[in-house]
């Protein structure tokens, strides 16, 4: 005994750009002649779509959404076929004429380099246009991660081990497409002393040319000396004039 009614071509998820024209599918078979009628699912709401009431659904691409088609025949049998997802780009890909394009994966957001603490979460991010909707794949240090097959990478406590080189491969039937690879840190925050530095250097960078001057009158085994403040304020105006940054201490 065979069900009344069997899907033989289910919908496919396709990923998009907006204002792109396609058509999703659905066939079935059956004892009676069928019935066809499209929905789609957006902002928590499930509403038919009035006039789709054929095998194919034709769509301008607008926004995301969700769809499914229900089949029935004569006898009341009813079927649903898997929900499908209609990703829709509202940015596309510079370059890619859309006239052109046959449906292999191209990369539209590429994930970037990171440095995260110990502990700490890791999330990567890629997309990318196909249709069908492509699969992704990252892998670190040309390793695939057998746990991560989602556009977003995601690791819940990173380790030091979790360092390395990352990057994702989008495909599907018409080809692959790889994303740029990017760094990824995983370390404890600086030490003092060498965070002490790097804000120096900083500092330095963005400041310019900085000259410290100390002028000491006072000294507990030596001579008082003839004019320290007179010689640190020449000093002081002669270096500003050269475009320095002058602080003057005195004793």
């Amino acid at each position: 005994f065979s069900a009344a009614i069997a899907i033989t071509e289910q919908p496919v998820s396709v990923s998009v750009p907006v204002g792109y024209s396609f058509t999703l599918r659905c066939r079935a078979e059956g004892r009676t002649s069928l019935q066809y009628q499209w929905f789609c699912h957006q902002r928590s709401a499930c509403r038919h779509i009035p006039g789709a009431t054929k095998q194919d659904l034709p769509i301008t691409a607008q926004q995301t959404q969700l769809y499914t088609c229900r089949i029935n025949d004569l006898y009341r049998n009813v079927v649903f076929s898997d929900w499908v997802k209609v990703e829709v780009h509202q940015c596309v890909a510079r370059g890619l004429p859309p006239q052109l394009w046959r449906g292999e994966p191209v990369i539209v957001l590429n994930p970037t380099e990171q440095r995260v603490e110990v502990g700490k979460p890791l999330q990567l991010q890629c997309a990318a246009m196909g249709f069908p909707a492509p699969s992704y794949q990252w892998y670190r240090n040309g390793n695939p991660l057998e746990q991560q097959k989602k556009k977003k990478l995601w690791i819940t406590h990173a380790k030091v081990s979790d360092s390395g080189t990352y990057l994702c491969c989008a495909s599907n039937s018409h080809g692959e497409h790889w994303t740029n690879a990017v760094d990824i840190h995983i370390g404890e925050t600086l030490p003092p002393a060498e965070h002490l530095q790097l804000c120096l250097l900083v500092f330095l960078l963005a400041t310019g040319k900085i000259a410290l001057l100390v002028g000491n009158n006072r000294y507990q085994h030596h001579p008082n000396l003839m004019a320290p403040v007179t010689d640190v304020f020449e000093l002081s105006l002669l270096l500003e004039q050269l475009d320095f940054q002058v602080v003057s201490l005195l004793d």
